[in-house]
């Protein structure tokens, strides 16, 4: 998974990782009682039965996305009145089921969901957001369960699951900066960057060229949480800029729609 530096994952191992980043959450959930599923979460106006909520409902529009079936995400943001809309629909379906309930749904679409990874073409281009390859979406789903992960195990007090799969993370982060910079509305810069960081089993991580003067370095998970918004840029005393195209892709981090 570590590499001196890092190419793009093939799917099956990307869908390796997937199912045991959903795993670790669900081992969680599966512990809680009725009181732990309304703990609110650090995502504003949401509680842990909320975030499971949404990560089902996020399941199945990836389904019907990548298969061309009804409810796919753009068809439900042509007839949503804001993006916003778009992930409360879940949110509200979840409020009507029991926590237990909500987490058998989230188990049921996550198992449908490696299902269909495994019967699409692994080329195709996912129309989700501006357009993805599979091994692309495989990691946007992983980076999605790890993020709100964060938010479920901060409400319920445990503490973070952090593993080497923040590679995956990582690699989407830095590939979807010129994403970020459009959300942003700045012109992506054209200076080469290289990112070299720091995984949780204390292996090296990198992207980019070698012969790159602007630098980001540091932990893969305080890099990780500044491109899923979970810890501010001045917050991540560990991660180090040098160079414009550093401090300017830190400045702009998003690594979701």
């Amino acid at each position: 998974m570590s590499t001196l530096d890092a190419a793009t994952p093939g799917v099956g191992d990307l869908l390796d990782d997937l199912a045991a980043e959903q795993r670790a959450l669900q081992e969680v959930l599966a512990s809680i009682d009725a009181d732990g599923w309304l703990c609110p979460t650090p995502a504003r106006g949401w509680d842990v039965r909320d975030t499971i909520a949404h990560l089902a409902d996020t399941d199945e529009m990836a389904i019907a996305t990548a298969t061309d079936r009804p409810g796919s995400i753009n068809s439900r943001a042509a007839a949503a009145a804001s993006s916003e809309d778009v992930t409360y629909q879940g949110v509200l379906a979840g409020r009507r089921l029991a926590g237990r309930d909500v987490l058998t749904w989230w188990e049921s679409t996550a198992a449908a969901e490696h299902e269909m990874f495994r019967t699409v073409d692994p080329n195709v281009r996912v129309p989700w957001g501006i357009g993805m390859r599979l091994a692309s979406f495989v990691t946007a789903r992983l980076m999605e369960c790890w993020a709100h992960g964060l938010d479920v195990r901060a409400a319920l007090g445990r503490e973070p699951h952090d593993t080497d799969r923040l590679a995956h993370i990582a690699w989407l982060a830095t590939r979807a900066l010129s994403y970020a910079y459009g959300v942003a509305g700045r012109e992506p810069t054209t200076e080469p960057l290289r990112v070299e960081l720091t995984l949780p089993s204390g292996a090296p991580w990198s992207f980019g060229p070698t012969s790159a003067t602007s630098r980001i370095t540091g932990p893969a998970g305080e890099y990780c949480r500044v491109f899923v918004h979970r810890m501010a840029r001045a917050d991540a005393r560990a991660v180090r800029a040098e160079g414009p195209a550093a401090i300017d892709a830190l400045a702009v981090a998003r690594a979701f729609l």
